[in-house]
C-alpha cells in the first residue's frame, strides 16, 4: 500500500480516534463522578462514537500479525466496578438482543458491562493506533470498524435505551405535560 492510497490516518479516523480518546479519558477518571455526569455523558458520545465508527474506511492490513491488545483484565475491571458502583441499583437490565439470533427470552444486560467493553475495545484502537507504523494503524482501523459491526455497536445500541430511561422517566415527563 502506497502512502498516497493510505487511510489509516484519513479525517474520518482521526474523528473516531477523537471521540474514542474522550471517551477512555472521562472512563479512566470516574473517581469523583456521579451517576448524572456519567448518564449525560454516556448519552451524547455513544451516539457520535457510533456514527464516526460507521465511518471508517474499509481497510485490510498488510499484515495482520501486527494487531495487538493492550486492555488488561485488571484495566477492564477497573472501569466495570468503578461504573457498577455509580450506577448501582440501575446498572442491570433485560433486553431482547438481536445479535443472539435464536434468541426470544429476554437477557440480563448491564450498563458497567457495555461500556467497559466499548472501553476496552476503543482503548486497544488508540493504542495501535499510536503506533508508528503504517500496519500497526491498519489492523487498529480494521479492528475497529470490524468490532463497530460485531460487538460495540450492539452494545452502544442496546446501552442508549437504558440511558435514556434513566434521564428521561417517563413519569417525570408525563407529570411535565
Amino acid at each position: 500500500m502506497t502512502q498516497d492510497k493510505d487511510t489509516s490516518l484519513s479525517k474520518n479516523v482521526l474523528e473516531m480516534a477523537a471521540v474514542a480518546n474522550e471517551f477512555c479519558l472521562f472512563l479512566e477518571d470516574l473517581d469523583k463522578k456521579k451517576k448524572d455526569e456519567v448518564l449525560q455523558f454516556t448519552q451524547r458520545i455513544l451516539p457520535l462514537m457510533y456514527l464516526k465508527g460507521s465511518l471508517l474506511p474499509d481497510m485490510t492490513p498488510e499484515y495482520p500479525e501486527a494487531n495487538e491488545k493492550f486492555v488488561t483484565e485488571v484495566q477492564w475491571e477497573d472501569v466495570f466496578n468503578s461504573l457498577r458502583e455509580i450506577m448501582d441499583k440501575d446498572d442491570e437490565y433485560w433486553i431482547i438482543d438481536p445479535q443472539y439470533i435464536n434468541e426470544t427470552e429476554p437477557i440480563k444486560a448491564s450498563i458497567s458491562e457495555n461500556i467497559a467493553d466499548i472501553y476496552q475495545d476503543m482503548k486497544d484502537f488508540l493504542m495501535l493506533l499510536k503506533k508508528n507504523t503504517l500496519a500497526a494503524q491498519q489492523n487498529a482501523v480494521h479492528d475497529c470498524k470490524l468490532l463497530m459491526q460485531t460487538h460495540w455497536g450492539y452494545r452502544i445500541g442496546n446501552t442508549l435505551t437504558r440511558i435514556h430511561h434513566l434521564l428521561f422517566d417517563d413519569e417525570e415527563i408525563v407529570e411535565m405535560m
